[in-house]
């Protein structure tokens, strides 16, 4: 389990260490951690060019220790800041002693060139003189963020004008949930984290699943299982226009770990349902968990939704079910609820612009749960799911910009329902679906462009990859 802290969780975390240490000495463990990445993106260290792009603050003086050790081990390194004046003084010294220098302009050329201009705390766009530096970092220069990118916001990933896009971030004592949170996740590149001593004793902002987590989720039949035992899910979706919804839907449902599938919807529908999934169940009848939504089109609505809202079984609700939905209705069910909108339903649930949702994708799935007394997944570039009752937040670290293609959110919906029926809460059903949809989009597109149905194919796959990652 990856887990990520606030900022204010964070620096009380290093007051408290720190006042157990001798002064300046949590410093410098961050910047051995640095030095010592920096040191092996380089060929070598000896003869290497690095710039040190610097700040007034901590991370400024992170930077500066670091760059004062491969100073002492050969490499040249030269040190920018964004205000001469307000350099770490004890950082400044360890560099100028160990043979690096302060210039005024960022050189020409580097090989390396790390990013220490604003910390942690920082808020807002990247002020004139700072992003002129990020402006000036040379090309084909490997790029070394120190804790989080410049100009990415550490507790919501939000970015502000210009920001640091790094190959490497180097972050201390705790991931942050900007480095976890798109945009600012795509900035981060390989997030490397060094252990500094800190301690949290709460819970944390955001996590985001590994392999072993999700292998402890999966549903698994014992001996004594049955179709019913290990659930069925309902599935009500597709219309004459989008018939294709209601089977890519199934298609996800039957490689999600319930028992059964059972499709509630148009004759017409049910028939192509059939053609391709002929172990489908198809008609009303008793569920323990209902899928509503996909490709209902006009046809949908409250009205198609109200009988399978009204029972006391979880619901998940994505795409034309999302039209229409009542907040206070929500609330009053009994049963869990997942909402799986992508932005721009997210942002129509509340009434703001989908760049707004797209800028602050944490603040909407978190204003959205709390709204409608749901759990909410909000897809897109970084899926972030969030429980109505608040608290850490999911983030799904895999998948891949070839999801990004009609039908693969049906197929989420079907898996996700599916993992609903067969026990699991709305938040794990949601995070486990998330992860196993992100993988399974990975080998299906294989860096080339893939159909939805291919995704739901390769669900086995990686169920088998996943599952067999150790549960203890």
């Amino acid at each position: 389990m990856r887990t990520a802290y606030s900022v204010e969780t964070v620096r009380a975390a290093e007051r408290e260490l720190m006042a157990r240490l001798p002064e300046g000495a949590l410093m410098q463990r961050a910047a051995a951690g640095l030095a010592a990445v920096c040191a092996r993106l380089l060929p070598r260290v000896y003869g290497a060019r690095v710039v040190l792009l610097v700040g007034s603050g901590d991370n400024g003086g992170d930077a500066l220790y670091a760059g004062a050790r491969l100073a002492r081990r050969g490499a040249g390194v030269t040190a920018v800041a964004a205000d001469p004046a307000r350099v770490h003084p004890g950082g400044l010294a360890a560099l100028l002693a160990a043979g690096g220098r302060l210039d005024p302009q960022v050189p020409p050329r580097a090989d390396l060139v790390v990013d220490g201009l604003v910390g942690i705390g920082g808020r807002g766009g990247l002020r004139p003189a700072a992003a002129a530096l990020v402006r000036g970092i040379p090309a084909g220069a490997a790029v070394v963020a120190v804790d989080l990118p410049s100009g990415v916001d550490a507790d919501t990933g939000e970015v502000a004008g210009d920001a640091v896009r790094a190959d490497v971030t180097v972050t201390f004592g705790a991931y942050k949930p900007g480095l976890l949170i798109a945009p600012g996740a795509s900035r981060a590149g390989v997030v490397h984290l060094v252990d500094i001593g800190l301690e949290f004793p709460g819970p944390p902002e955001a996590e985001a699943l590994q392999h072993a987590d999700v292998a402890r989720l999966l549903p698994e039949p014992t001996e004594s299982s049955d179709k019913y035992r290990r659930g069925v899910v309902g599935i009500v979706a597709g219309s004459a226009r989008y018939p294709g919804a209601a089977v890519l839907a199934v298609a996800g449902a039957l490689r999600g770990g319930a028992g059964a599938v059972r499709y509630v919807g148009p004759a017409a529908v049910a028939e192509a349902v059939l053609a391709r999934y002929p172990e489908t169940l198809i008609g009303p009848g008793r569920v323990q968990a209902w899928v509503l939504g996909p490709g209902l089109g006009d046809e949908g609505g409250p009205d198609a939704l109200a009988k399978p809202l009204s029972q006391p079984v979880p619901v998940l609700v994505d795409a034309d079910g999302l039209r229409g939905l009542d907040p206070g209705a929500l609330r009053a069910r009994t049963a869990q609820t997942l909402l799986t909108p992508h932005a721009g339903e997210a942002a129509a649930l509340l009434g703001v612009a989908r760049e707004a949702v797209e800028a602050g994708r944490l603040q909407a799935a978190r204003r959205l749960a709390a709204r409608y007394g749901a759990t909410v997944l909000l897809k897109g570039s970084t899926t972030v799911v969030s429980s109505p009752s608040g608290g850490t937040v999911r983030v799904n670290p895999t998948g891949t910009a070839w999801l990004a293609t009609a039908g693969s959110g049906d197929v989420l919906s079907g898996l996700g329902g599916s993992l609903l029926a067969s026990g699991l809460s709305a938040g794990d059903a949601a995070a486990v679906a998330a992860y196993l949809h992100g993988l399974a989009g990975r080998r299906a597109s294989a860096g080339a462009p893939a159909l939805a149905h291919g995704v739901a194919q390769a669900l086995p796959a990686v169920w088998r990859d996943v599952g067999g990652s150790p549960r203890g």
